[in-house]
This record gives structure tokens, sequence and C-alpha cells, in this order.
């Protein structure tokens, strides 16, 4: 089993940056794709970022391409979503989840997921 815990949400002003935390145990020999993903109130739940559990191979949302940055601490067993100029759609539970397939944005393949941080936007 994979164990994935997010951390570093919180509430933070319009235009602030931010940044997010999934640490992943247990057999992390198994990982190959670490993601990203959000959902806000009442929507589902949508992709945000994907990487490689080696560091390579960023994949963001179209949407979001720009203001949000991937990446991996090997020495941690980390993974970072980096949120910058925060804007008002950004508001939502952010999960971290773990599959086997390079690029997928699709939920159905990871194959596990964390509980989630909660981020808002205070005014």
């Amino acid at each position: 089993q994979v164990q994935l815990v997010e951390s570093g949400g919180g509430s933070v002003q319009s235009g602030d940056s931010l940044r997010l935390s999934c640490a992943a145990s247990g057999r992390i020999s198994v990982l190959y794709v670490m993601g990203w993903f959000r959902q806000s109130s009442g929507k589902e739940r949508e992709f945000v970022a994907s990487i490689s559990w080696n560091g390579g191979f960023p994949n963001y949302a179209d949407s979001l391409k720009g203001r949000f940055t991937i990446s991996r601490d090997k020495t941690r067993n980390t993974v970072w979503l980096q949120v910058n100029s925060r804007q008002p759609e950004d508001p939502a539970v952010y999960y971290c989840a773990a599959g086997g397939v390079l690029y997928s944005r699709d939920l159905s393949a990871y194959d596990y997921w964390g509980q989630g941080t909660q981020v808002t936007v205070s005014s």
C-alpha cells in the first residue's frame, strides 16, 4: 500500500502564492506518476498537474499552465505544487494522487489518493 498525505493548504489572499506538499510513504517503489487534482464545491474533481516519480515529464492542465508548478523532492519522497498569483477560482480541496500512466489526466489512472488539503481565498 501507498500512503499520501497532503499539507500546506489554508487561507490566502487573492494574488498571493501558495505551496502544497504531498508526502508519500509505504510501497513507494511501485510509484510511477504523481498527480494533483482539485475539487471545488459542487464541481467534479479536475486534473491540475502531474509528474513522473523521478521528477521528469511535468504536465499541466491547459487552463492552469503558467501559474502552477509541480516538482519532486527526491530526498524526502515529496511532491510539491506551487500556486502563483492565486485567482478567485482556485479555492478547492487539492488532492494528491499516485498512479502508473504518464501524462494521464484521468482520475481512473491513479490508484492511490490522499485525503486532500483545503485551500480558500480571503478577501
